[in-house]
């Protein structure tokens, strides 16, 4: 039973080590089977679950079951646009400019899109650097124009 315990312990400490996702961290046992967990025992078996599942690998390397903090080049991309929104924007409406193509860089868009991808995100100008817009908006306006495109939405999974 000690045994039992501890490696609920040791996957719940390691799973608050990968994120903040509450105290059983992203997976499944988070995202599916305990989704409202409130009582600590249901955070054990959360844990316990995403830990001895290994889902918690399938969920961070394809943003899915919670993860999607996880979601490498994706996750990149909202810190790019947060740490470059003024240039990024200046960029946008030019449809060329350097800090697009390192947009389109971090994202892993291929030379061929290349010309597709600064297409979308100019036409999208609007929606994308409006006003009221931040980092978030923005990335979820590239996000959108992105899926909206055959061509393109391969790059947003």
């Amino acid at each position: 039973m000690k045994k039992l315990i501890a490696g609920a312990a040791l996957v719940a400490a390691s799973s608050m080590a990968m994120a903040d996702h509450g105290p059983a961290g992203c997976g499944l046992g988070t995202a599916v089977v305990f989704p409202d967990a409130n009582e600590w025992h249901e955070h054990v078996l959360a844990a316990t679950t995403n830990g001895t599942s290994g889902n918690q690998t399938f969920g961070m390397t394809s943003g899915t079951l919670n993860c999607q903090d996880a979601n490498g080049p994706m996750a990149q991309t909202q810190a790019f646009m947060e740490d470059n929104m003024d240039q990024l924007a200046l960029d946008a409406a030019k449809g060329q400019g350097e800090t697009l193509a390192a947009l389109a860089e971090v994202m892993g868009v291929e030379a061929a899109d290349s010309a597709a991808f600064n297409r979308t995100v100019q036409s999208n100008f609007d929606n994308l650097f409006h006003a009221d817009a931040t980092s978030g908006t923005a990335y979820e306006a590239l996000t959108a124009a992105l899926a909206d495109s055959e061509q393109l939405k391969k790059y947003v999974g």
